[in-house]
């Protein structure tokens, strides 16, 4: 089962969607409950067998395991694997869905269209997480624009065209430049097998162009056009205005799986291809990332500060923590990027349960105006209690895994460049500010509004579909070491490979002096 497990874990979700388009026909009421079972059983299946991985999955190995290679179309390869980097976003991937379309369960336009798109996009996202060849990696990572795009262009809130074009414009423009560098890489290097490229050098000699002097050469040139990918992807300050408009448009279904997984893609792009493969390029750049990345705490909780929409002042938050990410990943060191993942990690769930928070009030009010609501804790208990839980999670609060995740990119920038550790620690206090000032407007106050009196709180099917992240806030922000042994060991070997090909780059480069 080992040798096909990745496959059959990715393919499930395609499976029930096939299922869905050719066996299930109509519009009424059973067809829909049939349709929404069906992406619920083939989630939840998805699922159980990905705890498969994670039991097998043995974190000393520092290689990419359950391997799996077959010969493909002309004379590609069709290869997947995992290791200590990719198999948690994998798991990430596989937990949030089936809660995913729980939160769907009120949907009743094109139901099965809806499923059909979600469990599409559900395939390809583990198949970014899990390809060990170029082409099928770029494969994934274009395809799951498709369902993204459709989800919010056709069940999307008024202004939905507008933002489903801008969110697909900005991430394949960024992505072109991307699929450049793939050719330039694999007539460098004779092929697009992953691991042989992360062992590969490339040129890193500093050249002229157009009188421009290119420090760290090729490598350099690569790097920027991966990162043109993976920053609109993050997305990272300045790329990153298509991600507000994109979540207030979306429906509360597409903005857990934009906040809680594909953002993440960025973040491990870069793990997986800048800094093991363009290692001088990513250290010529480094100071650049570092401070676009502390521009874009600040800045961004600025912006968050003064939004009159929930869904907009929860997005801009979500570009702010991943300013942490990029931070963390660029420090280049283990703290560094332990917190950038165990921010990734810990942000899917937080995020991801942020904008659940909003769909509840938002599936009774139809608003999303924060001016709309207030005082209620007086008619909605629960859900006041829920989303206090979730706004200090998202603050940073010891306890939560969101202090985990901030405090390690924080312990690793620091070790790197105290100015920008600074600015970046801003960052907390700024988003106390808006997290808090968001619930007490929310939540807090006299109950005076006509349309809230009424209101109910939460039923059964929200509070198990909150249930489960609750648990894994806490759990992770108790017992950290369940990602961070997992992860240890792969971002050792990643570091240490990377400051070694910064060693022999630098010998190369004083010998070509010398002679």
């Amino acid at each position: 089962m080992n040798d096909s497990l990745l496959s059959l874990v990715t393919f499930i979700p395609a499976l029930a969607a096939a299922i869905l388009a050719i066996f299930l026909r109509g519009e009424e009421a059973a067809a829909q409950r049939n349709a929404k079972w069906v992406a619920m059983v083939a989630t939840v299946i998805t699922f159980l067998v990905s705890l498969f991985i994670l039991v097998e999955f043995d974190p000393s190995n520092t290689g990419f395991q359950f391997v799996e290679e077959r010969d493909w179309l002309l004379g590609m390869k069709y290869k997947m694997g995992v290791d200590g980097i990719s198999v948690l976003f994998v798991m990430l991937t596989t937990f949030m869905m089936p809660l995913v379309i729980a939160a769907s369960w009120k949907v009743e336009t094109r139901v099965k269209e809806y499923m059909i798109a979600f469990l599409l996009l559900e395939t390809l996202m583990l198949g970014v997480f899990m390809a060990l060849d170029l082409v099928l990696f770029y494969l994934f990572f274009e395809a799951g624009l498709i369902p993204m795009f459709l989800i919010i262009g056709i069940w999307g809130g008024a202004n939905r065209i507008y933002a489903s074009f801008k969110f697909f414009l900005y991430t394949f423009l960024g992505s072109v430049l991307m699929l450049v560098a793939m050719v330039a890489m694999f007539s460098d290097a004779g092929t697009t097998d992953i691991p042989t490229l992360m062992s590969h050098e490339f040129a890193s000699e500093s050249f002229s162009i157009l009188g421009i002097h290119i420090l760290g050469g090729m490598q350099t040139l690569l790097f920027l056009a991966f990162f043109a990918s993976f920053a609109v992807k993050m997305p990272m300050w300045p790329v990153h205005t298509w991600l507000p408009d994109a979540h207030v448009q979306a429906p509360t279904a597409g903005s857990v799986v934009l906040a809680a997984i594909l953002l993440k893609m960025g973040g491990y792009g870069f793990l997986r291809f800048s800094l093991p493969m363009f290692p001088v390029g990513a250290e010529v750049m480094t100071d650049f990332v570092l401070w676009m990345s502390a521009i874009a705490i600040v800045y961004t909780s600025l912006v968050a500060l003064v939004q009159e929409d929930m869904k907009k002042l929860i997005a801009y938050s979500s570009v702010a923590h991943m300013g942490y990410v990029t931070m963390g990943i660029f420090a280049a060191n283990q703290q560094g990027i332990d917190g950038a993942i165990f921010q990734m990690i810990s942000h899917g769930f937080i995020s991801g349960a942020l904008f659940l928070c909003v769909g509840v009030i938002y599936d009774r009010m139809h608003t999303r105006e924060i001016d709309a609501y207030g005082g209620l804790v007086t008619r909605m208990p629960a859900y006041a209690l829920i989303f206090m839980f979730f706004t200090m999670a998202n603050v940073g609060l010891p306890g939560t895994s969101g202090f985990v995740g901030e405090f390690l990119t924080l312990m690793g920038i620091f070790q790197v460049n105290t100015w920008v550790a600074l600015v970046a620690t801003s960052g907390v206090i700024l988003s106390a500010a808006y997290a808090l000032w968001l619930y007490r407007r929310v939540v807090f106050g006299d109950l005076i509004k006509e349309s809230l009196k009424t209101i109910s709180d939460m039923s059964a099917r929200e509070k198990w579909i909150f249930a489960p992240l609750v648990a894994m806030t806490l759990i992770l922000g108790v017992y950290p070491a369940l990602v961070t042994d997992i992860i240890g060991p792969s971002v050792e070997n990643l570091i240490s490979n990377y400051h070694a090909a910064l060693g022999s780059a630098s010998e190369g480069a004083h010998q070509m002096a010398s002679h």
